[in-house]
């Protein structure tokens, strides 16, 4: 008895001895991170998370509220962890543009079950392989081909549309959801989507579904851990998802293998090797397979899936609101229609690569609208070496980082009048007057979207062939819609246009 309770005690004094130094350090950035200013705790145990445990517009509103109340900086707590939260552009440059702050933070930990640890959510040698080898698809002779994609998938959104009574308000929300689901299978997997099979179908339902449980769960953020995730209501709607996910994606992995042709990789001084098949974002993956060695079967499914996700949930939010904004502001409808007019000399000709790189008013309502509404509304970093802020407070090496977009890209003192919906704000000689960093839909910095030029021609080809066949009359407004907390930025009811046949 007495040679057991010496080895307990023996044991517990080593274990304090060996982790004294972590336990020491963990104090002293907790104490570090509680100087940041922070709404009260409204719980000495669980920290002031709990203010967020509301609705999902109510906690869009009070985000809003924290930032403009403790500019440029605050402090989050749940039970042990911070996390501080950075809304000014002088900071945002600090972190995005240092190498040693690329690693993503415990918030995306949710993703790894569909997404495994592709692009978005891997971080040091693999994230830069992964970097490397997807680069080149979006090379521009490969987003030539892209274009013509958007123009043929335009077309089919612009009957969905002419079938709707012109005195009628369309909810739009499902019909650009599938275009972009349909552009992104086709760009990235060179899989032509008609959504008229019962795979097609379950694999649409399971892309919505997961959508609506990761929402779930971060909103309910004790079950991002795994573990505690097993006793979510939701566990197992989750698991079937994911099952057609993952099931639908390796058949067409594997079918593209089966049939695949061996391609030329394109650089700067040489345009890619175009045969008849289109090229997809899988064949460049499928070559380094084969070539390189450097990723494997089942890498090759998590950057599928990942584009999947990233390539038409974040599209499909950023072109809801550019349909509402633009019937909203009649005067920038008709400089857009204008200017298509003046670039293709038929509006109703599709436009080329060449045609929307010219097509300038257009690019700065876009990026306005990206302004307003940034589909990617807050990013999260862990910092990968100590940082000391703008303001002068010190986040220790570890700490999690939230950057709120949607709070830079709404701060007056940057953008004067900010709800103002306004092209012009983007006029080269407008942009040299502001901070390089304050303005960040696709993120910046080394970790910046890979896929932002791909974004930009699908929103600008969209944009153009609606605005060629119809007149977009306001029902939904600014004033009127709802903003939620999502992965994404979305709506709290969906968004409503009508679309009149153009004369």
């Amino acid at each position: 008895m007495l040679a057991a309770t010496i080895i307990l005690c023996f044991t517990f004094f080593a274990l304090i001895f060996f982790y004294s130094k972590t336990i020491k350090r963990q104090i002293l950035d907790f104490i570090a991170l509680k100087k940041l200013p922070a709404p009260p705790d409204n719980n000495p145990i669980v920290g002031n998370i709990l203010y967020l445990h509301t609705s999902r517009d109510n906690v869009f509103k009070k985000l809003r509220e924290w930032g403009r109340q403790y500019y440029p900086i605050y402090n989050i707590r749940v039970l042990h962890i911070n996390a501080a939260c950075l809304v000014g552009p002088e900071d945002f440059e600090r972190i995005l543009s240092n190498p040693k702050h690329i690693e993503k933070s415990i918030a995306y930990d949710l993703l790894h079950d569909w997404l495994g640890t592709g692009l978005l959510t891997s971080g040091g040698r693999k994230w830069m392989t992964r970097r490397r080898i997807l680069t080149p698809a979006f090379h521009f002779s490969i987003l030539q081909q892209f274009v013509n994609i958007f123009n043929e998938e335009t077309d089919q959104l612009v009957e969905i549309f002419k079938e709707v009574d012109d005195q009628s308000c369309v909810n739009i929300n499902p019909h650009i959801t599938q275009f972009t689901l349909k552009t992104i299978a086709e760009s990235a997997m060179g899989t032509k989507l008609q959504f008229n099979t019962e795979k097609e179908v379950s694999y649409k339902r399971a892309v919505f579904t997961i959508g609506d449980v990761l929402l779930y769960r971060l909103i309910h953020t004790w079950l991002i851990y795994k573990l505690v995730n097993f006793f979510s209501p939701k566990f197992f709607e989750e698991k079937k998802a994911l099952k057609v996910l993952h099931n639908f994606t390796r058949e067409v992995i594997a079918e593209r293998e089966r049939t695949f042709e061996k391609i030329e990789l394109p650089t700067e001084d040489h345009e890619v090797y175009t045969g008849k098949r289109r090229l997809a974002m899988l064949d460049l993956l499928i070559t380094a397979k084969n070539e390189e060695g450097t990723i494997d079967d089942e890498g090759i499914r998590e950057e599928v899936d990942t584009f999947m996700f990233e390539g038409h949930d974040t599209t499909a939010a950023a072109l809801n609101f550019a349909f509402m904004l633009i019937a909203c502001n009649k005067h920038v409808q008709e400089q857009i229609v204008e200017e298509i007019g003046m670039v293709l000399g038929d509006a109703r000709q599709k436009p080329t690569y060449k045609d929307l790189q010219e097509m300038k008013y257009l690019e700065r309502a876009v990026k306005e609208v990206l302004r307003l509404y940034p589909s990617v509304h807050f990013i999260s970093r862990k910092l990968g070496d100590d940082l000391i802020t703008g303001s002068g407070y010190k986040l220790p090496k570890g700490t999690i980082t939230h950057l709120h977009i949607y709070d830079l890209h709404h701060n007056p003192d940057i953008y004067p009048d900010p709800e103002r919906f306004d092209p012009d704000r983007f006029l080269p000689e407008n942009c040299q007057r502001r901070h390089p960093f304050a303005y960040l839909p696709f993120s910046a910095g080394p970790r910046n979207c890979v896929g932002q030029r791909f974004a930009m021609l699908e929103l600008k080809a969209a944009i153009c062939g609606v605005l060629a066949n119809f007149v977009l009359e306001p029902v939904d407004t600014p004033d009127t819609i709802v903003l939620v907390v999502d992965l994404v930025l979305r709506t709290k009811d969906p968004i409503r246009v009508k679309f009149v046949p153009r004369t």
